[in-house]
């Protein structure tokens, strides 16, 4: 398969790139892969000037991905953050540093971007990404909360 090019998706990926999000417990029971709303959240994604959504292609494959996306904000005397959403590495390549450089590809891109600081969430149950997050010099430093909305209808 040979090493894996880390570049922004497209449209054509969506697909590999759920079917990496559904490739869990978590994930099997909130992903459905086929519903056209991928195709809506990927169109707003690309529209939007401050996300990045990347994939590592090894091949013509999608064997990882991650969001970011900048964060403009007032605290910390006008920090802008990089906000990673969804990591997600196939099983096939998982210990073979993927993971490490699509997060390496993020802090490099944050900082060139003038982030101050790179931020993640994580399940709570996912302990084995702790631990690898924790590797990579992020710190649990916070408690997160969510709030699940019904969509208007």
């Amino acid at each position: 398969m040979g090493e894996a090019t880390i570049r922004r998706a497209t449209a054509a990926d969506v697909p590999g790139i759920v079917a990496l999000l559904a490739d869990d417990v978590l994930g099997a029971r909130r992903e459905r892969p086929g519903d056209p709303a991928y195709a809506q959240a990927f169109e707003a994604i690309a529209a939007d000037p401050h996300q990045w959504l990347m994939v590592a292609d090894a091949g013509g494959e999608v064997v990882g991905t991650l969001q970011l996306t900048v964060v403009p904000g007032l605290s910390h005397r006008g920090m802008t953050r990089g906000q990673v959403e969804a990591v997600r590495v196939a099983a096939s390549q998982r210990g073979s540093g993927l993971g490490t450089r699509l997060l390496e590809w993020a802090v490099d891109q944050s900082r060139e971007l003038g982030c101050g600081m790179v931020q993640l969430t994580s399940n709570a149950s996912r302990t084995d990404a702790h631990r690898f997050y924790e590797r990579l010099g992020f710190e649990a430093s916070h408690t997160g909360f969510k709030l699940a909305l019904q969509p208007p209808r």
